[in-house]
């Protein structure tokens, strides 16, 4: 993530947009570790509303925290509760890093630091909470009390989302963060006025070339078992991916008279983020249908913004060509 946003930065901020994500992943790793597991994956009852804010005995005793184990989607498939703490704090530190992008070269390092504090403790965990907290296998004992356990549940597991590997924890989460920061920030200053292309595109094929290949562990790794839910996403993570990066620069070709290798970045991005949600749920047609339709649907979204931009200048330079004139003429 680092390289991928560095790259795309102006040599300037390079370092700076670099340090952000590399700083903010270990500063929510410390939170989810503190408090932000326990507000994520435990149940407040009426007789102790603030016990998700205290971290979970298991995280408090040493050595013995190994002897703990936690039941993922199957009965009698246990893995020990460190490993999935571990493997939910990649989630929550990346996501958190995505946030940055949307207002790269616009805030202070302190600033960054005390906004991720907090989006992490009232946005993060909680949505995190309502997606994918629920009683585990093991608490379905009997017919009879499926309801009452659906009901302890996070709130929009119990609307019957699915959301295999993070679409809403993890991307619509960080998106409309990312929407409203850049809103409220603005735009950067001289912006529009001086170029502002990336510094290294280098880095960012890099970058995304490494995101390609940790995706799979997110959404592979989130069946949290080694079967056949595990191979489709992996296998829709891979093939999801590699339609993306084709169908936009497709769509460059097309539109933009030449493909692009910072376009051939996003489409592959695009990819990853849009197959995440589904990678477990779909077959190998809807990878098809999903790689795809993000690379030219994300493809259409960029270009609008530039093809405002150019009517804009467009304008500017009419109107300075009329100034001092009569308007109807020109």
């Amino acid at each position: 993530m680092a390289l991928f946003y560095g790259g795309m930065v102006r040599s300037k901020n390079a370092l700076s947009m670099m340090m952000q994500v590399f700083v903010v992943f270990s500063l929510v790793t410390v939170l989810w570790c503190i408090y932000g597991y326990s507000l994520a994956f435990t149940r407040a009852t009426p007789t102790s509303r603030l016990r998700p804010i205290v971290p979970q005995r298991h995280l408090r005793r040493g050595p013995k925290a190994s002897s703990r184990w936690r039941r993922p989607f199957s009965k009698n498939t246990p893995i020990p509760e460190l490993v999935f703490v571990v493997f939910q704090a990649t989630f929550a530190a990346i996501t958190c890093c995505l946030v940055l992008g949307a207002f790269a070269e616009r805030a202070k390092f302190s600033a960054v630091l005390l906004f991720i504090t907090l989006w992490f403790t009232f946005s993060y965990a909680p949505i995190a909470h309502m997606v994918w907290f629920w009683m585990g296998p093991d608490a379905y004992t009997d017919p009879k009390i499926v309801d009452a356990m659906n009901a302890k549940a996070g709130m929009i597991w119990q609307w019957g989302a699915l959301d295999f590997a993070g679409g809403t924890v993890v991307h619509i989460n960080s998106g409309v963060a990312g929407l409203v920061g850049a809103y409220v920030m603005g735009k950067r200053i001289g912006y529009g006025k001086e170029a502002m292309a990336p510094h290294n595109v280098t880095l960012t094929m890099i970058g995304a070339a490494l995101l390609w290949t940790g995706w799979f562990g997110f959404n592979a790794g989130s069946a949290l078992e080694a079967n056949g839910s595990a191979a489709l996403a992996f296998t829709n993570t891979y093939l999801a991916t590699a339609c993306a990066v084709l169908s936009w620069i497709l769509g460059e070709a097309i539109f933009k008279s030449k493909p692009s290798m910072l376009g051939a970045a996003s489409g592959a991005v695009a990819g990853l983020v849009a197959i995440t949600p589904a990678a477990g749920n779909v077959g190998i047609p809807g990878a098809f249908v999903i790689g795809i339709g993000a690379g030219l649907i994300c493809l259409w979204g960029v270009n609008r913004p530039e093809e405002a931009a150019r009517r804009g200048r467009l304008a500017g330079r009419i109107r300075r060509a009329c100034a001092g004139r009569d308007l109807r003429r020109c």
